[in-house]
């Protein structure tokens, strides 16, 4: 049996910086993962969506597997996205986060050829079984069209005890409280950042989100208050967060972040294409909640 404790709380779905040459930045990922650490997070969640991961080459998935790593040192827990499209490729990523010490890993359901509910479920028992390492399913129907419902979930976990967690990115909060009910007792992380309180309040046992990069500390603070039951306290941050959401919305969410994090002394670098850089304008409002943030 996994120790599903060391899995709750709050954890930064880290961002991917790169160098002038468009390769992983070693020292900014570390940088990075410092920076969160001393805020207090519980871990990272490494090479998923807001890590540019499907941007990424398997490699350099693997390299940024070992840089942040290298940096939490065992300090937290660490969950390694190893999502894509080749069921091989994922295996391979998967055992790499094994040889590095990672907790768990997690993966996105195969995408672009609208794989039947069987392939999807051999894809994840495919992976959970390549090795020792427990699995978290990513659910991201607005970003595979595959949404994962109670009945397929308690299939999959029945199937293999290393199925402990499920990531769940959808406003369905419905979803969520009903994966809360499953015989196994997954841990369900609520995946979008506007609706923290939400997910907690419908069982969530933490979050995994992008903003998290350099505004963890309001999440802890989020975290905090509801389970001391001051709902109010925790609303009220929600509602200072979901005021700087709306603005990272408005010029690109990981665009925005990364440039959050340069003003901040961690040096991002812009998201890879086909994300489009920053605006001028952009620039200007981002660098104003920039210095509500303490400097890494």
């Amino acid at each position: 049996m996994y120790d599903k404790e060391k899995f709750k709380g709050v954890l930064p779905a880290l961002l991917t910086p790169f160098d002038k040459d468009d390769k992983v930045n070693k020292n900014s990922v570390q940088k990075l993962i410092r920076y969160n650490l001393d805020k207090g997070v519980n871990g990272f969640y490494v090479g998923g969506s807001t890590g540019e991961g499907l941007l990424l080459t398997k490699e350099e998935r693997e390299d940024l597997f070992e840089y942040a790593a290298d940096a939490n040192n065992g300090k937290s827990t660490m969950i390694a996205h190893v999502g894509t499209i080749c069921t091989s490729h994922a295996i391979e990523m998967a055992k790499t986060a094994e040889k590095l010490g990672y907790d768990a890993i997690s993966a996105v359901a195969p995408y672009y050829y609208g794989f039947t509910p069987e392939q999807r479920k051999q894809y994840y028992y495919d992976i959970a079984e390549a090795t020792s390492l427990p699995m978290i399913i990513y659910n991201f129907p607005a970003a595979n069209g595959f949404n994962l419902d109670k009945g397929t979930a308690e299939e999959m976990f029945a199937h293999n005890d290393k199925f402990i967690g499920i990531k769940h990115t959808t406003a369905d909060l419905f979803a969520l409280q009903q994966f809360k009910t499953m015989k196994a007792n997954p841990i369900v992380y609520n995946g979008f950042d506007e609706m923290f309180v939400g997910g907690l309040s419908m069982g969530a046992d933490g979050g995994i989100g992008s903003t998290y990069n350099f505004m963890a500390e309001k999440y802890i603070e989020i975290y905090k208050a509801f389970h001391a039951n001051d709902v109010a306290r925790a609303c009220e941050i929600q509602t200072e967060v979901n005021e700087i959401i709306a603005v990272l919305i408005k010029y690109g969410v990981f665009a925005s972040e990364k440039y959050i994090l340069d003003c901040l002394g961690i040096e991002m670098g812009p998201c890879r294409k086909p994300f489009l850089p920053l605006s001028e304008e952009g620039k200007k409002e981002l660098g104003e909640i920039a210095k509500q943030f303490r400097q890494a």
